[in-house]
């Protein structure tokens, strides 16, 4: 079990990751990506005449099995196999936090930004419903996911995912730096 609540050094993980890719093409000739399985729950739950919901998605349910253990395993680390005690970030990264008033460092998300009290303020608002809200048109935008894009379509060699990936990584860092700072000061 210690083996388990340990991180994964990225020799091991990216490695693992990356066999996802050829294991998919090679037993079913399936694409790897999340975003999709959300498509699938609304052509299955919603029964509306919308021509983008309107397509066999019961063809691709494997789909909605790969999301379903996702959220299963994320259960299963957290509450049963999680090494309690502060997460792990670099120094810098903290006191440059911290100068910006986030305090709490005691879970993967800072509560005193990310938390349901927190949604009722401007800052919690925009965090998590505006941000939501640019994360879903993103990746609707963008014809997919960073996981689609930047694991399955970077190794498939298409050129439209390398340019999303560029792109996914470029507005990461214009936010870290530029956004960011403004943000946690709402």
């Amino acid at each position: 079990m210690d083996v388990i609540k340990q991180p994964w050094p990225w020799y091991v993980a990216g490695p693992l990751i990356g066999l996802i890719v050829p294991t998919l093409l090679l037993f079913g000739n399936k694409t790897f990506g999340v975003s999709g399985a959300l498509r699938q729950v609304c052509a299955a739950c919603i029964p509306a005449n919308i021509s983008f919901f309107k397509y066999d998605w019961k063809k691709e349910s494997w789909n909605l099995y790969f999301v379903t253990g996702i959220i299963i395993g994320g259960f299963i680390a957290t509450y049963l196999i999680s090494t309690p005690g502060l997460v792990n970030i670099n120094p810098r990264t903290t006191a440059l936090l911290q100068q910006e008033g986030v305090k709490d460092f005691s879970g993967l998300l800072p509560q005193d930004i990310f938390s349901f009290s927190q949604l009722f303020t401007l800052r919690g608002f925009v965090f998590i419903v505006f941000g939501g809200f640019l994360v879903g048109f993103g990746t609707r935008y963008a014809g997919g996911c960073t996981s689609g894009h930047a694991i399955m379509g970077i190794s498939s060699l298409q050129w439209p995912s390398l340019v999303a990936t560029c792109c996914f990584m470029m507005g990461g860092f214009i936010m870290t730096w530029f956004i960011l700072p403004y943000l946690l000061k709402l």
